[in-house]
């Protein structure tokens, strides 16, 4: 599992006020617990800055980051100005947070992830929104993921988001995700399945017992990376035990190493 740490993003209060005051001590500090818990990259977003102030607090913060550990990482914001300043100044392989079927968005986001040779997160919607069925999210997402590979895009380096909605107000939200990532999976073998875990609980009471069900359930229909809080032992522990079982951890190596790393602790 490829796991992007989310908490480096200015929706969190203690974050907001690292990044308005140029707070690097604490920022590194978020970044080396995020990666020594077991993040491959971590997600960096400032969006909920003005937009005018965005570009040069987001290279702020990439710079900030990687000046704490090595990873590349995972650049998150719909502003194209913000994206562009940032994958300027990144070192190695970025991963674009994120594109859509949107027109407006494809066509400025696109000629970014080509210029950086970007990973990119693709996100199952268009013009008309977040599909309001499966059969609507198959065809959005059928048709994103062709024009990305058209578009010169490597499939390796496309993660499609099937956009859970909130089992609190659609009860198939997850069936129909589970479905799309398996339809998806049979039409584009080598596509990455990326999710963000928490919206299929909003509304709803003790979330995370719902989000770590969900995490289980997608892992054994083709989730390969995930959007999440890597200081959640008892998340990763379900992780690292739903790949162990779906012969997707050969011998169960990477849960061993996981074990004597002590990041199986809940």
């Amino acid at each position: 599992m490829f796991i992007i740490g989310e908490k480096i993003n200015t929706t969190r209060k203690s974050m907001n006020q690292a990044v308005r005051g140029r707070n690097a001590d604490l920022i590194r500090e978020e970044a080396v617990k995020q990666v020594q818990a077991g993040a491959h990259t971590l997600d960096v977003n400032c969006g909920t800055l003005p937009a005018e102030a965005e570009p040069e607090a987001l290279v702020w913060l990439v710079q900030t980051v990687q000046a704490a550990t090595a990873l590349p990482l995972c650049i998150d914001s719909p502003n194209p100005e913000a994206l562009a300043a940032a994958l300027a100044v990144h070192q190695g392989k970025p991963l674009v947070n994120s594109i859509s079927g949107e027109k407006a968005r494809y066509a400025r986001v696109l000629p970014l992830v080509r210029q950086y040779e970007a990973s990119v997160v693709a996100l199952g919607m268009d013009d008309r929104g977040i599909p309001q069925g499966k059969d609507q999210a198959l065809e959005v997402g059928l048709d994103l993921v062709n024009h990305l590979l058209a578009d010169g895009v490597p499939l390796g380096s496309i993660y499609f988001d099937p956009l859970v909605r909130s089992l609190a107000t659609n009860p198939e939200a997850v069936l129909d995700t589970l479905s799309l990532m398996q339809d998806m999976a049979s039409r584009f073998s080598g596509l990455h399945f990326v999710s963000g875990l928490s919206n299929v609980s909003f509304g709803l009471p003790d979330r995370r017992h719902i989000n770590r069900a969900f995490a289980v359930l997608s892992v054994a229909n083709g989730l390969d990376a995930v959007i999440m809080d890597p200081l959640d032992g008892a998340m990763l522990a379900l992780i690292y035990a739903s790949e162990a079982l779906m012969n997707k951890d050969r011998f169960c190596l990477k849960y061993i190493e996981a074990h004597h790393q002590g990041k199986l602790k809940t």
